[in-house]
């Protein structure tokens, strides 16, 4: 791959990411890979395009990516629901210890 091209895919992500109105590469999804992948595909050389093998091994890390952005989200929201769980066992036990003592 050439200087070139990286420096076109380079600007590419520049303007997706401003014309999208994402701030950070954190910020970025499967669609602005798809017009970056489309970006590098447009300003490569027709004579000495890229590897297919490097092009796969670019998919499979943003598809990995992916899975592990999602993963992280899930393992959020779980947790979140743990935490709710847990305030409600201790509120509970809260009101039974306070019904026990008023018992008494």
């Amino acid at each position: 791959m050439t200087v070139i091209t990286t420096n076109a895919v380079t600007s590419a992500a520049g303007t997706a990411s401003t014309s999208s109105g994402k701030t950070s590469l954190g910020d970025l999804d499967q669609g602005d890979f798809l017009k970056l992948m489309l970006a590098q595909m447009k300003q490569q050389d027709p004579f000495d395009p890229m590897d297919q093998t490097q092009m796969l091994a670019q998919m499979a890390q943003f598809s990995s990516l992916a899975g592990t952005t999602e993963m992280a989200d899930t393992l959020k929201a779980i947790s979140s629901k743990l935490d709710t769980l847990v305030s409600a066992q201790n509120a509970t036990q809260a009101a039974i210890a306070a019904l026990a003592a008023s018992g008494n």
